[in-house]
């Protein structure tokens, strides 16, 4: 049953029918809500639900931001499973979600996608930044993944996915996948950011190509929408060198885009650029 502190209502009771089949496989289903409020100048929790193998955690506070760490206890993401959490920054705070590890999309049964849904609002005047970890495909994976982000006209986004394709250091190439992700992003009704990628099949043979990936086996995109974005774009082209590149979209919107041949090289070029962009350095899970 949900109980009740002044105003955060914290929920842990599932919100889905379990499995009347016995010789049906048991599925991973994971949903979460979080939002933030002002309080003595400072972000702090605003409202809280949470059910099945999503769960979120909340470090002890090192700045004035909410910040949200999220768990799939389930280990992992394979065919048939489902998570969708949504949050929302609430007018004039500051909320940081990342992951504490790496996301891992695992071997699917022919027929069967995993599927994930992140959905974030912000309002006005407040930030959102989401800094999750790398998410790791294993060969046979068919895994779908989207991410709606809502802005208030004055509201401001960092946002940052990255994906591993294989893990380099077990030899592994990715020869049957399936892989579909997109990024949308509104501000104030009107579709600001559109970003969306689908790989099917010999993922490995298709990154090789020289104009596609010249054969990199990470990839990593960032968006920053800030009145400061402008003044970021010529620090971040010095700090990329040869692995990536970045465009203004518009005055106030950033757009990164990076390769790499591995999560470590990645992490090189990556983490100073986020570090750069929050104002301080990545969440604590990305450092551990």
């Amino acid at each position: 049953m949900p109980t009740a502190c002044r105003d955060l209502t914290i929920d842990t009771s599932p919100t889905y029918a379990p499995f009347s089949d016995a010789s049906v496989q048991p599925r991973a289903r994971g949903a979460a809500f979080v939002s933030s409020k002002t309080l003595n100048d400072r972000s702090v929790l605003g409202g809280l639900r949470q059910s099945g193998s999503l769960k979120l955690l909340f470090p002890k506070p090192s700045t004035k931001a909410l910040d949200v760490v999220f768990v799939n206890t389930a280990g992992g993401v394979t065919g048939g499973d489902r998570f969708e959490l949504t949050a929302t920054a609430g007018a004039g705070t500051t909320m940081t979600l990342t992951s504490q590890a790496a996301e891992r999309a695992y071997r699917s049964l022919p027929g069967q996608i995993g599927d994930v849904r992140n959905t974030l609002r912000v309002e006005a005047g407040a930030t959102m930044n989401w800094v999750p970890q790398e998410t790791i495909l294993f060969n046979g994976c068919a895994f779908e993944r989207r991410l709606d982000v809502m802005l208030d006209v004055d509201a401001q986004c960092l946002l940052c996915e990255a994906v591993v394709f294989g893990r380099a250091a077990m030899g592994e190439t990715l020869t049957d996948v399936s892989f579909r992700d997109q990024i949308d992003v509104w501000r104030d009704g009107e579709l600001l950011f559109c970003d969306a990628v689908r790989l099917e099949g010999q993922v490995a043979h298709h990154l090789a190509k020289s104009n596609v990936a010249n054969g990199a086996g990470v990839l990593a995109s960032v968006l920053f929408v800030s009145p400061n974005a402008e003044f970021q774009l010529e620090p971040i082209r010095e700090a990329l060198g040869v692995c990536g590149g970045a465009s203004l979209i518009q005055s106030d919107t950033l757009f990164v885009r990076l390769l790499a041949s591995d999560s470590f090289e990645l992490r090189q070029s990556l983490i100073p650029i986020l570090n750069r962009l929050l104002g301080g350095p990545v969440p604590r899970p990305w450092m551990i």
